[in-house]
Protein backbone atom coordinates (compact mmCIF):
# COMPACT_ATOMS: atom_id res chain seq x y z
CA UNK A 1 0.00 0.00 0.00
CA UNK A 2 1.34 3.21 -0.96
CA UNK A 3 2.30 5.61 2.19
CA UNK A 4 2.03 9.19 2.34
CA UNK A 5 5.49 9.20 4.06
CA UNK A 6 7.06 7.83 0.93
CA UNK A 7 5.31 9.99 -1.20
CA UNK A 8 6.48 13.55 0.86
CA UNK A 9 9.80 12.08 0.82
CA UNK A 10 10.18 10.90 -3.02
CA UNK A 11 8.79 14.66 -3.70
CA UNK A 12 11.36 16.12 -2.24
CA UNK A 13 14.28 14.31 -3.55
CA UNK A 14 12.75 14.78 -7.00
CA UNK A 15 13.01 18.27 -6.54
CA UNK A 16 16.37 18.47 -5.06
CA UNK A 17 15.24 20.03 -1.99
CA UNK A 18 16.67 19.82 1.81
CA UNK A 19 14.86 20.41 4.99
CA UNK A 20 16.37 23.57 5.66
CA UNK A 21 15.12 25.31 2.40
CA UNK A 22 11.02 23.51 2.60
CA UNK A 23 11.16 24.63 6.71
CA UNK A 24 11.82 28.58 5.86
CA UNK A 25 9.63 28.65 3.16
CA UNK A 26 6.46 26.38 4.69
CA UNK A 27 7.42 28.04 8.25
CA UNK A 28 7.30 24.16 9.77
CA UNK A 29 10.39 22.88 11.48
CA UNK A 30 12.27 20.24 10.67
CA UNK A 31 11.26 17.93 13.37
CA UNK A 32 8.08 18.14 12.09
CA UNK A 33 9.09 17.53 8.93
CA UNK A 34 11.01 14.62 9.11
CA UNK A 35 8.15 13.06 11.70
CA UNK A 36 5.78 13.80 8.48
CA UNK A 37 7.98 11.53 6.32
CA UNK A 38 8.84 9.23 8.90
CA UNK A 39 4.97 8.77 9.86
CA UNK A 40 5.84 8.89 13.12
CA UNK A 41 2.30 9.94 14.30
CA UNK A 42 3.23 10.61 17.85
CA UNK A 43 5.36 13.03 17.64
CA UNK A 44 2.41 15.43 17.45
CA UNK A 45 0.81 16.32 20.08
CA UNK A 46 -2.81 15.58 18.39
CA UNK A 47 -3.86 14.41 15.34
CA UNK A 48 -5.21 18.44 14.67
CA UNK A 49 -1.56 19.75 14.74
CA UNK A 50 -0.46 16.24 12.33
CA UNK A 51 -3.31 17.31 9.34
CA UNK A 52 -2.29 21.14 9.48
CA UNK A 53 1.58 20.47 8.85
CA UNK A 54 0.43 18.04 6.29
CA UNK A 55 -1.71 20.20 4.31
CA UNK A 56 0.84 22.39 4.34
CA UNK A 57 3.57 20.67 3.51
CA UNK A 58 2.22 18.61 0.70
CA UNK A 59 0.51 21.82 -1.30
CA UNK A 60 4.53 23.07 -0.85
CA UNK A 61 5.91 19.85 -2.84
CA UNK A 62 2.91 20.31 -5.31
CA UNK A 63 1.13 16.92 -4.19
CA UNK A 64 -2.54 16.61 -4.12
CA UNK A 65 -3.18 17.48 -0.77
CA UNK A 66 -6.59 15.43 -0.52
CA UNK A 67 -5.06 12.17 -1.80
CA UNK A 68 -2.14 12.50 0.80
CA UNK A 69 -4.79 13.02 3.92
CA UNK A 70 -6.94 10.10 2.47
CA UNK A 71 -3.31 8.17 2.80
CA UNK A 72 -2.88 9.13 6.33
CA UNK A 73 -6.75 8.41 6.95
CA UNK A 74 -6.13 4.89 5.30
CA UNK A 75 -3.14 4.32 7.56
CA UNK A 76 -4.87 5.33 10.61
CA UNK A 77 -8.12 2.70 9.93
CA UNK A 78 -5.41 0.18 9.14
CA UNK A 79 -3.88 0.24 12.42
CA UNK A 80 -7.03 0.74 14.44
CA UNK A 81 -8.40 -3.25 15.43
CA UNK A 82 -11.26 -4.11 13.88
CA UNK A 83 -14.22 -3.54 16.26
CA UNK A 84 -15.57 -7.30 17.39
CA UNK A 85 -19.06 -6.36 15.75
CA UNK A 86 -17.37 -6.18 12.39
CA UNK A 87 -15.84 -9.66 12.48
CA UNK A 88 -18.06 -11.74 9.73
CA UNK A 89 -19.33 -14.53 11.42
CA UNK A 90 -21.02 -17.61 9.45
CA UNK A 91 -24.87 -18.14 10.33
CA UNK A 92 -27.30 -20.69 9.19
CA UNK A 93 -29.63 -20.60 6.22
CA UNK A 94 -32.81 -20.36 7.97
CA UNK A 95 -31.48 -16.90 9.99
CA UNK A 96 -32.04 -14.85 7.45
CA UNK A 97 -35.45 -15.98 5.91
CA UNK A 98 -36.63 -15.46 9.91
CA UNK A 99 -34.92 -12.50 10.15
CA UNK A 100 -37.02 -10.76 7.35
CA UNK A 101 -40.25 -12.71 8.25
CA UNK A 102 -39.85 -10.62 11.71
CA UNK A 103 -39.31 -7.16 10.08
CA UNK A 104 -41.90 -7.59 8.14
CA UNK A 105 -44.11 -8.52 10.90
CA UNK A 106 -42.58 -5.45 13.05
CA UNK A 107 -42.51 -3.15 10.27
CA UNK A 108 -46.52 -3.87 9.93
CA UNK A 109 -47.33 -3.45 13.29
CA UNK A 110 -45.57 -0.10 13.56
CA UNK A 111 -47.24 1.11 10.59
CA UNK A 112 -50.61 0.06 12.11
CA UNK A 113 -49.52 1.91 15.46
CA UNK A 114 -48.81 5.26 13.51
CA UNK A 115 -52.09 5.14 11.93
CA UNK A 116 -53.88 5.46 15.13
CA UNK A 117 -51.12 7.98 16.53
CA UNK A 118 -52.31 9.69 13.10
CA UNK A 119 -56.17 9.65 13.34
CA UNK A 120 -56.09 10.67 17.49
CA UNK A 121 -53.56 13.49 16.34
CA UNK A 122 -56.24 14.51 13.70
CA UNK A 123 -59.21 14.97 15.91
CA UNK A 124 -56.66 16.45 18.93
CA UNK A 125 -58.00 20.21 19.69
CA UNK A 126 -54.38 21.29 20.65
CA UNK A 127 -52.45 20.08 17.78
CA UNK A 128 -52.20 23.68 16.69
CA UNK A 129 -50.63 24.36 19.94
CA UNK A 130 -48.15 20.92 19.65
CA UNK A 131 -46.79 22.41 16.21
CA UNK A 132 -45.63 25.21 17.89
CA UNK A 133 -43.55 24.12 20.11
CA UNK A 134 -39.58 24.27 19.39
CA UNK A 135 -35.95 23.66 21.21
CA UNK A 136 -34.86 25.93 23.58
CA UNK A 137 -32.87 28.73 22.56
CA UNK A 138 -28.79 28.42 23.56
CA UNK A 139 -27.38 31.47 24.84
CA UNK A 140 -23.50 32.46 24.98
CA UNK A 141 -21.41 34.47 26.94
CA UNK A 142 -18.77 37.03 24.49
CA UNK A 143 -15.29 36.60 26.24
CA UNK A 144 -11.40 37.18 24.76
CA UNK A 145 -11.59 33.79 23.44
CA UNK A 146 -12.95 33.37 20.22
CA UNK A 147 -16.24 32.02 19.72
CA UNK A 148 -16.83 29.37 16.69
CA UNK A 149 -20.58 28.08 16.85
CA UNK A 150 -23.31 26.99 14.83
CA UNK A 151 -26.18 30.02 15.80
CA UNK A 152 -29.88 29.52 15.44
CA UNK A 153 -32.97 31.78 14.96
CA UNK A 154 -33.87 32.53 18.69
CA UNK A 155 -30.11 32.14 20.66
CA UNK A 156 -28.57 34.91 22.23
CA UNK A 157 -24.97 36.44 22.75
CA UNK A 158 -24.15 38.12 25.85
CA UNK A 159 -21.96 41.03 25.18
CA UNK A 160 -20.33 42.20 28.61
CA UNK A 161 -19.78 45.78 29.28
CA UNK A 162 -19.16 48.05 32.00
CA UNK A 163 -22.53 49.81 31.75
CA UNK A 164 -23.61 46.26 32.28
CA UNK A 165 -24.76 43.09 29.71
CA UNK A 166 -25.86 43.82 26.38
CA UNK A 167 -28.28 40.77 24.61
CA UNK A 168 -28.30 40.13 21.26
CA UNK A 169 -30.42 37.77 19.85
CA UNK A 170 -30.19 36.12 15.96
CA UNK A 171 -32.81 37.38 14.23
CA UNK A 172 -33.13 35.20 11.02
CA UNK A 173 -30.46 32.77 9.58
CA UNK A 174 -31.44 32.46 6.42
CA UNK A 175 -31.39 34.65 2.72
CA UNK A 176 -27.86 34.05 2.83
CA UNK A 177 -27.09 36.48 5.43
CA UNK A 178 -27.09 36.40 9.44
CA UNK A 179 -29.09 38.62 10.95
CA UNK A 180 -28.75 39.90 14.33
CA UNK A 181 -31.13 41.99 16.54
CA UNK A 182 -29.26 44.85 18.68
CA UNK A 183 -29.89 48.02 20.60
CA UNK A 184 -29.13 49.96 17.55
CA UNK A 185 -31.93 47.94 14.86
CA UNK A 186 -31.14 44.28 13.33
CA UNK A 187 -27.77 44.16 11.91
CA UNK A 188 -26.90 41.58 8.59
CA UNK A 189 -23.63 39.84 8.00
CA UNK A 190 -23.45 37.87 4.70
CA UNK A 191 -22.21 34.67 3.68
CA UNK A 192 -18.38 34.66 3.74
CA UNK A 193 -18.28 38.88 4.83
CA UNK A 194 -16.21 39.63 7.89
CA UNK A 195 -17.86 42.42 9.82
CA UNK A 196 -17.00 45.29 12.28
CA UNK A 197 -20.00 44.97 14.68
CA UNK A 198 -21.23 48.35 16.69
CA UNK A 199 -23.61 47.37 18.72
CA UNK A 200 -24.13 49.99 21.25
CA UNK A 201 -24.36 53.04 18.80
CA UNK A 202 -21.15 54.86 20.00
CA UNK A 203 -19.34 54.57 16.61
CA UNK A 204 -16.61 51.93 18.14
CA UNK A 205 -17.36 48.51 17.14
CA UNK A 206 -17.36 46.23 20.02
CA UNK A 207 -16.81 42.97 17.88
CA UNK A 208 -16.09 41.07 14.81
CA UNK A 209 -18.25 38.51 13.13
CA UNK A 210 -17.53 36.00 10.56
CA UNK A 211 -19.98 33.82 8.63
CA UNK A 212 -18.77 30.80 6.88
CA UNK A 213 -22.09 29.07 5.94
CA UNK A 214 -25.63 29.84 5.85
CA UNK A 215 -28.99 28.82 3.83
CA UNK A 216 -30.29 30.98 1.01
CA UNK A 217 -33.63 29.61 2.14
CA UNK A 218 -33.74 27.28 5.26
CA UNK A 219 -33.52 28.75 8.83
CA UNK A 220 -33.63 25.51 10.35
CA UNK A 221 -29.98 25.08 8.86
CA UNK A 222 -28.38 27.72 10.94
CA UNK A 223 -25.24 29.76 10.57
CA UNK A 224 -21.74 28.76 11.45
CA UNK A 225 -20.05 31.74 12.47
CA UNK A 226 -16.73 33.14 14.30
CA UNK A 227 -16.71 35.83 17.30
CA UNK A 228 -14.35 37.91 18.45
CA UNK A 229 -14.05 41.02 20.76
CA UNK A 230 -12.04 44.09 18.83
CA UNK A 231 -11.07 45.82 21.69
CA UNK A 232 -10.87 45.52 25.97
CA UNK A 233 -13.64 48.04 26.26
CA UNK A 234 -16.33 44.69 26.21
CA UNK A 235 -14.50 42.14 27.77
CA UNK A 236 -15.94 43.17 31.16
CA UNK A 237 -11.59 43.35 32.36
CA UNK A 238 -10.84 43.88 35.85
CA UNK A 239 -8.63 47.33 36.06
CA UNK A 240 -4.73 47.50 36.23
CA UNK A 241 -3.50 47.13 39.76
CA UNK A 242 0.12 48.91 40.37
CA UNK A 243 0.53 47.08 43.49
CA UNK A 244 0.78 43.90 40.92
CA UNK A 245 3.06 45.13 38.59
CA UNK A 246 6.87 44.40 39.04
CA UNK A 247 9.81 47.06 39.82
CA UNK A 248 11.79 46.97 36.18
CA UNK A 249 14.83 45.68 39.16
CA UNK A 250 13.60 43.48 40.29
CA UNK A 251 13.00 41.18 36.92
CA UNK A 252 16.26 38.89 35.95
CA UNK A 253 18.51 41.12 33.99
CA UNK A 254 19.57 38.31 31.89
CA UNK A 255 16.11 38.40 29.85
CA UNK A 256 16.06 40.70 26.91
CA UNK A 257 13.63 43.12 26.63
CA UNK A 258 11.83 46.06 24.76
CA UNK A 259 9.95 49.02 25.72
CA UNK A 260 6.24 49.60 24.03
CA UNK A 261 4.93 52.33 25.84
CA UNK A 262 5.01 53.95 28.71
CA UNK A 263 2.56 56.46 30.97
CA UNK A 264 1.99 57.74 33.96
CA UNK A 265 -0.53 55.46 35.16
CA UNK A 266 -0.93 51.61 33.82
CA UNK A 267 -4.08 50.52 32.42
CA UNK A 268 -5.51 46.89 30.25
CA UNK A 269 -4.22 46.19 27.02
CA UNK A 270 -5.23 43.79 23.75
CA UNK A 271 -3.31 41.72 21.54
CA UNK A 272 -4.17 41.19 18.39
CA UNK A 273 -2.55 38.25 16.72
CA UNK A 274 -2.94 37.48 13.04
CA UNK A 275 -2.02 33.92 11.72
CA UNK A 276 -0.46 33.86 7.61
CA UNK A 277 0.38 30.08 7.96
CA UNK A 278 -0.44 26.74 10.63
CA UNK A 279 0.85 27.37 13.97
CA UNK A 280 0.66 25.96 17.41
CA UNK A 281 -0.20 28.63 19.00
CA UNK A 282 -0.49 29.43 23.66
CA UNK A 283 -1.37 32.06 25.45
CA UNK A 284 -2.11 33.13 29.03
CA UNK A 285 -3.40 36.48 30.12
CA UNK A 286 -3.10 37.36 33.91
CA UNK A 287 -3.56 34.71 36.02
CA UNK A 288 -6.24 32.96 33.82
CA UNK A 289 -5.94 29.52 32.35
CA UNK A 290 -4.15 28.36 29.32
CA UNK A 291 -5.33 28.46 26.01
CA UNK A 292 -3.99 26.27 23.29
CA UNK A 293 -4.84 25.70 19.45
CA UNK A 294 -3.63 25.34 16.28
CA UNK A 295 -3.80 28.13 14.17
CA UNK A 296 -4.48 28.25 10.40
CA UNK A 297 -3.50 31.56 7.83
CA UNK A 298 -6.50 33.82 8.43
CA UNK A 299 -7.39 33.26 11.63
CA UNK A 300 -7.55 35.81 14.21
CA UNK A 301 -6.98 35.92 18.07
CA UNK A 302 -7.81 38.61 20.38
CA UNK A 303 -5.96 38.40 24.00
CA UNK A 304 -7.23 41.48 26.58
CA UNK A 305 -4.93 41.74 30.40
CA UNK A 306 -4.95 43.77 32.82
CA UNK A 307 -1.69 43.56 33.48
CA UNK A 308 0.22 40.99 31.71
CA UNK A 309 0.02 37.89 28.78
CA UNK A 310 2.33 35.03 28.34
CA UNK A 311 2.64 34.04 24.98
CA UNK A 312 4.43 31.10 23.09
CA UNK A 313 4.58 30.36 19.50
CA UNK A 314 5.93 27.04 17.86
CA UNK A 315 6.78 29.25 14.95
CA UNK A 316 6.78 33.06 15.44
CA UNK A 317 7.16 33.97 11.77
CA UNK A 318 3.45 32.88 11.36
CA UNK A 319 1.99 35.11 13.70
CA UNK A 320 1.69 38.62 13.19
CA UNK A 321 1.59 40.49 16.90
CA UNK A 322 0.38 44.06 17.09
CA UNK A 323 -0.48 45.05 20.83
CA UNK A 324 -2.95 47.90 21.57
CA UNK A 325 -3.90 50.03 24.30
CA UNK A 326 -5.23 53.61 25.33
CA UNK A 327 -5.86 54.20 21.64
CA UNK A 328 -1.72 53.35 20.49
CA UNK A 329 -0.80 50.32 18.38
CA UNK A 330 2.51 48.62 18.39
CA UNK A 331 3.51 46.32 15.67
CA UNK A 332 5.88 43.25 16.87
CA UNK A 333 5.76 42.44 13.05
CA UNK A 334 7.16 38.35 12.54
CA UNK A 335 10.05 36.40 14.00
CA UNK A 336 12.24 34.43 11.70
CA UNK A 337 11.12 31.35 9.96
CA UNK A 338 10.80 28.34 12.36
CA UNK A 339 11.64 30.22 15.14
CA UNK A 340 9.66 29.30 18.75
CA UNK A 341 8.97 32.32 20.64
CA UNK A 342 8.36 32.39 24.60
CA UNK A 343 7.42 36.29 25.52
CA UNK A 344 5.75 37.63 28.39
CA UNK A 345 3.96 40.90 27.68
CA UNK A 346 3.68 43.20 30.61
CA UNK A 347 3.13 46.41 32.71
CA UNK A 348 6.76 47.23 34.65
CA UNK A 349 7.64 50.12 36.63
CA UNK A 350 10.96 51.13 35.86
CA UNK A 351 13.67 53.31 37.50
CA UNK A 352 12.26 56.86 36.59
CA UNK A 353 8.93 56.08 38.13
CA UNK A 354 7.14 55.47 35.05
CA UNK A 355 5.01 52.85 34.19
CA UNK A 356 6.03 50.59 30.96
CA UNK A 357 4.25 48.19 28.84
CA UNK A 358 7.72 45.60 28.11
CA UNK A 359 8.27 42.51 25.68
CA UNK A 360 10.45 40.05 28.05
CA UNK A 361 11.74 37.03 26.06
CA UNK A 362 11.94 33.88 28.14
CA UNK A 363 14.79 31.54 28.53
Amino acid sequence: MESYGALLKEARLAQGLDFETISRDTTITRQYLEALEAENESFFPGSPYLVGFLRNYADYLGLNTERVNNLYRAKMLQESPVPAGLIIKHRPKWIIPTIVAGCLLVAGLITFGILLLYRQYINNPEREIALKKTAEPSKYELTDKLLKERLYKGDQLVLGMPTGNIILTVADTSKGALALETPVGKQFVELSEEMEMDVDGDSVPEMIVYVSDVSANETDRGAEVRIMLKSSANSAIAETKTSEIPNAEDLPQSQARTVVFEDNRPYPFTLNIAFRAGCVFRFRPDRKETTEDFFSNGDIVNVTASNMVRLWASNGNTAKIQIIADGKTYDMGVSKAGEVIAEDIRWIKDTDGKYKVVVVQLD
